[in-house]
């Protein structure tokens, strides 16, 4: 393979949001594959085959591709099982033989971080050990898992010119090797903040980077996207097997095998994501606990199963006590929310970058309301009942936001439970609104969703000034983002067919939520 990772994966997202433009501006989309994700490889110009051939399978044609599909290597071509083989079995082909050339170009991106990057003698120089620890972490264990992975993957390839399944080794190899992404991925955050201490405090380290950066070899790719290659695998190998899962024939060995090496890699890719929220997480709430003063009773704030889901400014109406006087006063005042997983913290700024904490309520026990529209003054207004506060008491507060969305943000924060505009998809809804993204996106908010290139989602809600709340099919993770990071589809055969496949992806799941609910119910 010619290509670096990172070029591999964009090519490949960029397609699958190619091939779906295509397929939603069909009328009457193929039953066979209205949701077909295409490959890189699928990118390659139809080559001559015999006429009995099946269709290439490709709905997109690019020159400039370096990718070969499974069906146009040579052993195949001439083996004539082009003619045998049904048109799913060669889409299931194709997929299966994705995850075996994207890990070989991995493998290819992994070594150049460490032989270019890692052992260039003048970057050992300068850096402390400690400080390289922290930069390339556990890199070497996964550039060994990687390489065993792919030796495996390419000994099933080689043993038949079909192949038989990859799903198996993909299942072994996370249960025995993966958990060296949890050690590497956990250690995100140190690694990011002692790479942009390293740029601002040594120069030489910065100019050595630059100059390694501009060699041919990275095709101008930046070291920092080197750096974050095993996080973005083992999300993409998910998606890989996910892919092979919608493809096999229903209740086969095939389909079990993909069903438990996507059980075993949503683990792993959760424990990643934990890893790093953890990290994170901790020292955000020393640094919360720290600006916080108690007017009422004190409340811990760091705990190990608290973190924070938002945190802002509101304005609150003044009560009827201060309503003969509004012609001095302010018809609102400023207050400040710090809104955790079970616990709502209500201040006010006082001098210093301090809060002094008036009101506090368990997250269990709020509830909202939205007003009608009473006009300009009351517009984005809404209601916060505390059914219990830190008095014991029932309490309310009527707050208004600077925006519909930020509204929205809050209402949905403080009440998760609450009902929103569009059902999820795990109400079984025939159809929902859907939308793909097709530019990336990085949460700039806790309450937001970062997003990657070719993200399927179920618009939950979305609001009047460009915010949609959306649940991630693949990993049913939700969170607001701009409504311009997405091309909403608007096929509904096509949105039928991205839950139906969902479904069946996470079929596994459903059925560990039933026993487990039916133990509960006993």
């Amino acid at each position: 393979l010619g290509l670096l990772y990172q070029e591999y994966r964009d090519k490949s997202t960029r397609q699958e949001i190619e091939t779906r433009r295509l397929q939603d501006s069909q009328t009457e989309p193929e039953e066979s594959s209205p949701s077909e994700e295409t490959t890189p490889s699928e990118a390659e110009p139809a080559s001559t085959t015999e006429s009995k051939a099946p269709p290439q399978i490709s709905l997109l044609r690019n020159s400039n591709s370096r990718f070969n599909l499974w069906q146009d290597l040579p052993e195949i071509r001439s083996s004539g099982v082009l003619s045998i083989l049904q048109p799913d079995e060669i889409k299931l082909q194709e997929a299966m033989f994705e995850l075996v050339t994207s890990e070989a170009s991995y493998y290819k991106s992994l070594n150049l971080l460490v032989s270019h990057f890692m052992e260039n003698e003048r970057l050992k120089k300068i850096l402390h050990q400690s400080e390289a620890h922290i930069l390339f972490s556990n890199v070497l264990d996964v550039m060994a898992v990687s390489e065993r992975f792919l030796l495996d993957l390419e000994q099933r390839v080689e043993e038949n010119i079909v192949i038989s399944d990859v799903c198996d080794i993909v299942y072994q190899h996370t249960v025995n090797h993966f958990s060296v992404y949890i050690t590497y991925v956990s250690n995100q955050t140190y690694q990011e903040r002692a790479y942009k201490q390293l740029l601002q405090d040594k120069p030489a380290f910065r100019e050595v980077i630059s100059q390694l950066e501009l060699d041919p070899k990275c095709k101008g790719l930046s070291f920092s996207s080197f750096l974050i290659l095993p996080f973005q695998r083992i999300t993409r190998l998910k998606l890989l097997v996910q892919n092979i899962l919608k493809k096999v024939e229903e209740k086969s060995d095939r389909e079990n095998t993909a069903l438990d090496a996507h059980k075993e890699l949503e683990t792993v890719v959760k424990a990643c994501n934990e890893g790093v929220r953890k990290m994170s997480r901790t020292e955000q709430m020393i640094s919360i606990q720290k600006k916080l003063e108690f007017k009422i009773k004190s409340v811990p704030i760091i705990s190990h199963s608290r973190w924070l889901l938002k945190q802002g400014e509101l304005q609150q109406m003044n009560g009827p006590k201060t309503s003969r006087t509004l012609r001095t006063k302010k018809l609102f005042r400023e207050i400040y929310l710090f809104l955790f997983n079970d616990l709502l913290v209500i201040c006010r700024q006082i001098p210093g970058d301090k809060y002094q904490v008036f009101d506090s309520a368990p997250r269990g026990l709020l509830r909202v309301e939205e007003l009608e529209d009473q006009g300009q003054s009351l517009a984005n207004v809404f209601i916060l009942r505390l059914l219990e506060n830190a008095d014991d008491r029932e309490a309310s507060y009527m707050l208004k936001a600077s925006s519909q969305s930020e509204m929205k943000r809050w209402m949905i924060s403080l009440a998760p439970n609450r009902r929103t505009k569009f059902v999820s998809f795990t109400s079984r809804l025939v159809d929902c609104p859907q939308i793909q993204c097709v530019h990336p996106y990085v949460a700039q908010q806790p309450d937001e969703l970062s997003l990657e290139l070719a993200d399927v989602l179920n618009i939950l809600d979305k609001t009047d000034d460009g915010w949609i709340f959306g649940e991630r099919l693949h990993d049913q993770e939700r969170g607001w983002f701009p409504s311009s990071m997405g091309e909403e589809i608007l096929n509904p055969k096509i949105r039928a067919q991205n839950l139906k496949e969902c479904f069946r992806v996470h079929k596994s799941d459903d059925s560990q939520r039933r026993k487990l609910g039916s133990r509960n119910r006993q």
